[in-house]
């Protein structure tokens, strides 16, 4: 028997204060079966932080050779490429290959053991690294309704969110960064 994904819907306003960027919109959200709440926020997050045009989910968790949020130009050439996760060094350096600009933004509890393996292999690539911090990710996590209003606020290396369910503070450090990528 097959699980089916589950569908989110959230009307977002963003207000990314250091890039001046200021939209509104409505998103789709795909749970797959096998993925966490936690993690599907985290992919939403990745998507706010590098709001642009033509950036878009991909199939995810379903297609193990696309990233979970891409950004095309018109011929089809890869600019942007987010991984969201702990993905192995040989898929990032692949995806590094690929993609003008490589993202990853990592989770979970077990991010800095990910981080510490795969660091020396990561660090000689041209790729930027960044981290959630898991308690904050657990508590977005616990206020996400399947229709959604959500309001973000982007400072630094901070998104205030305010949700039907209540406001919470998410930052993220960065473990590498590539200059000019952000």
């Amino acid at each position: 028997m097959s699980f089916k994904p589950t569908i989110y819907k959230a009307r977002i306003t963003l207000n990314d204060m250091d890039r001046e960027h200021y939209e509104a919109f409505n998103l789709t959200l795909v749970l797959h079966p096998s993925e966490t709440l936690e993690r599907m926020m985290t992919r939403l997050l990745a998507y706010i932080i590098n709001a642009q045009e033509y950036l878009a989910f991909t199939q995810g968790l379903s297609t193990p050779d696309e990233p979970d949020i891409i950004v095309k130009a018109m011929d089809d050439e890869i600019l942007t490429w987010i991984d969201v996760g702990e993905p192995a060094a040989d898929r990032i350096k692949k995806a590094s290959r690929q993609a003008r600009a490589v993202k990853v933004y990592s989770f979970n509890s077990k991010s800095n053991i990910w981080w510490q393996q795969e660091q020396k292999k990561i660090k000689a690539l041209p790729v930027s690294v960044y981290q959630f911090q898991w308690p904050q990710i657990t508590a977005l996590a616990q206020m996400v309704e399947r229709t959604m209003d959500v309001s973000f606020t982007i400072t630094g290396h901070s998104v205030y969110i305010a949700m039907n369910q209540g406001e919470l503070e998410v930052t993220w450090n960065a473990l590498q960064e590539v200059e000019g990528v952000y």
